[in-house]
């Protein structure tokens, strides 16, 4: 019986990456741009100027409206907690949430110091120390990109939650030891701010001098 030239490739073809040892590598699915991660990102950039409309709404020392920017202010927050989470969980990383995350964070945590700022429930200092730290960590980013990458740490992560819980005990029209506690708070984040600011310009002189990974703390 004789074998026909289309048999003969045909098993050619089967055999020779178990022969070689070559097995064709597969391509790795591309992760879909409206993810969960993304939307969630995108939520909390939408809810930034709601909430500094209902921050400046009636005089913006209104009780109810005031109570409505802290509620607007704690779900934005809330979503800057899960959006990394479910990116890194189920690997739905993107280039546009490594760029939006960020900005969302600054845009919120920089429109509620600079509003409450402006309406004089917050020297102005410490606004200019939060929006300081954050502009020049973002100049640092961009100066090492090509160096090397200096992530976000844990006191990055504390920073910007007692930031979070600080800004929105501000929001809410609270009185006596209560807001007392409010500021105290404020001041325990400005310190952080510092901190992790003075330790992100360190790493980032590490990265670019010696060309070493960064590691930084903060973010």
């Amino acid at each position: 019986m004789s074998v026909q030239p289309d048999e003969i490739d045909r098993h050619w073809a089967e055999s020779a990456p178990t022969r070689s040892g070559f097995v064709p590598a597969q391509a790795e699915p591309a992760v879909p741009l409206m993810n969960i991660a993304n939307i969630l990102t995108m939520v909390r950039i939408a809810l930034v100027p709601l909430f500094v409309l209902a921050l400046f709404a009636a005089g913006g020392h209104q009780t109810g409206w005031r109570i409505a920017a802290a509620a607007l202010f704690g779900i934005a927050a809330i979503t800057d907690r899960f959006d990394g989470q479910l990116a890194r969980k189920y690997g739905l990383v993107t280039d546009f949430g490594k760029l939006a995350d960020p900005i969302a964070d600054k845009a919120l945590i920089g429109s509620a110091v600079i509003g409450l700022s402006v309406l004089g429930d917050l020297a102005w200092w410490i606004t200019l120390v939060i929006c300081g730290r954050e502009i020049g960590v973002t100049v640092l980013r961009l100066a090492v990109v090509r160096r090397g990458v200096i992530p976000a740490g844990r006191g990055g992560k504390l920073k910007t939650l007692v930031q979070s819980v600080a800004i929105a005990a501000l929001l809410l029209p609270l009185a006596g030891g209560f807001a007392t506690a409010g500021m105290a708070l404020m001041y325990v984040a400005v310190a952080l701010t510092v901190v992790t600011g003075l330790d992100y310009v360190g790493q980032a002189a590490r990265v670019w001098f010696a060309g070493a990974p960064g590691r930084a703390r903060g973010a």
